[in-house]
């Protein structure tokens, strides 16, 4: 029987078969009917109205490079300082406004849920560190160490000559070990459990989307039709499809998630505008990807664009942004699995498969891309539009660290 050629091809088709039909499915996406003349984002484009409204114009951010330049000399800083004020030093140590607090990274006696991404400064005072090293360090680390995670409090203008020399003199009479309890200590504080059965909506709320998107998903729109009219099985149509997404998009040059897919393709068919970021687009969103649920990560780079694609998100991801200099490989590279104050950072590899995600400190559901924007915004640096072209790269490559993972969202986090 193996001898027969027919035997022969009808293996070799099933084989075929068996490797192209993944990608089949990944790619029928781009095969849909999609509105490609204008923008997927609500326009004019305005930041969240709960947000910050601050400009950070001259700091840089994931289009455009500002910042100012690492400085060349060291600060003129001779012999002991003599002006600073260390009790005012270390109110500025805690100050939340001042670029979140030095606590954020660093331990102190009396110090409440601090971090341990940086080093305990707890006997830095007793390290025969002169003023001028902690001084200029703390101006701008880089001249130290050009792959610091540190921000250059100074050269970005956070602190002014003052408030570093306050700091200084605050630091100096650090010289005994913090006595910090098991919570406080973050090499003893414990970590995060998650108790929420996520699939519970008195747990997390997100669920309860579940229900308007699908009175969405059948919803007739100006076309008379709604994406019930040809998905007539959802639960089998999209057991897969969200695992696949981001995908490369070659009709618009870009990459496009789920949330810009949606809005793009109602208005080819439906006639709906449910623009990325708007309560209808999400909740939609929420549900198309619910079917997916347990199913692993599989973002794949085939063609050239595609390749060319994820290594512009690769190098955005190791972009320094903001007033405070960070890099998203900062908090979830050098910085995961470690505190940041009171909240423990994951890695790179663990971020998507729970989006959209009920965002407890907001009483909302919230998108990767929001999360995206919230990143930029948190670290000062302007954000873009959720639909911009750089989110999308940085989503195709952060997606595809987590090939294998599972889609387990709706999630619920803080």
């Amino acid at each position: 029987m193996q001898s027969d050629p027919k035997w022969k091809r009808l293996a070799l088709a099933l084989a075929f078969t068996l490797i192209a039909a993944p990608w089949a499915a990944f790619a029928a996406s781009s095969k849909a009917p999609i509105e490609t003349q204008t923008t997927a984002s609500p326009e004019p484009w305005e930041r969240y109205g709960n947000w910050t409204n601050k400009d950070w114009k001259e700091f840089n951010n994931m289009r455009e490079m500002r910042s100012p330049a690492v400085p060349r000399d060291f600060q003129k800083v001779y012999g002991r300082i003599t002006d600073g004020d260390p009790e005012k030093g270390k109110k500025l140590f805690g100050d939340r406004s001042k670029g979140g607090s030095c606590m954020v990274c660093h331990a102190v006696p009396g110090a409440s849920l601090p971090g341990n991404v940086g080093p305990d400064l707890s006997t830095i005072g007793a390290q025969n560190r002169t003023d001028w090293y902690l001084y200029n360090y703390i101006y701008d680390a880089r001249q130290f160490n050009p792959e610091t995670m540190m921000p250059p409090w100074g050269t970005h203008g956070v602190l002014n000559d003052q408030e570093i020399r306050d700091l200084v003199a605050y630091l100096q009479t650090l010289k005994t070990p913090a006595k910090l309890s098991d919570l406080d200590d973050p090499n003893k504080r414990p970590l995060p459990q998650p108790t929420a059965n996520y699939l519970d909506p008195t747990e997390n709320p997100a669920m309860f989307e579940l229900d308007r998107g699908k009175e969405l998903f059948n919803k007739a729109g100006a076309s008379g039709k709604s994406c019930a009219t040809c998905h007539k099985n959802p639960k089998s149509e999209f057991k897969t499809w969200a695992a696949r997404m981001p995908y490369y998009e070659p009709r618009i040059k870009k990459v496009i998630n789920t949330e810009e897919f949606l809005t793009r393709h109602a208005r080819a068919t439906t006639g709906e505008d449910w623009r990325m970021q708007t309560d209808e687009n999400t909740a939609l969103s929420i549900y198309v990807r619910h079917f997916a649920h347990g199913q692993p990560i599989r973002v794949q780079f085939r063609t050239a664009e595609e390749k060319a694609a994820a290594e512009k998100g690769r190098e955005l991801m190791h972009r320094k942004v903001g007033q405070l200099n960070f890099m998203c490989l900062d908090c979830h590279g050098q910085g995961a699995e470690k505190w940041m104050r009171g909240q423990y950072v994951l890695s790179s590899k663990d971020q998507v498969g729970r989006h959209p995600y009920w965002r407890t400190s907001q009483g909302e559901p919230w998108t990767l891309r929001k999360r995206l924007q919230w990143c930029g915004v948190a670290v000062r640096a302007n954000d873009l539009p959720p639909d911009a072209p750089e989110y999308g790269y940085i989503e195709y490559y952060l997606t595809s660290l987590s090939n294998g993972k599972k889609i387990d969202g709706p999630g619920i986090g803080h």
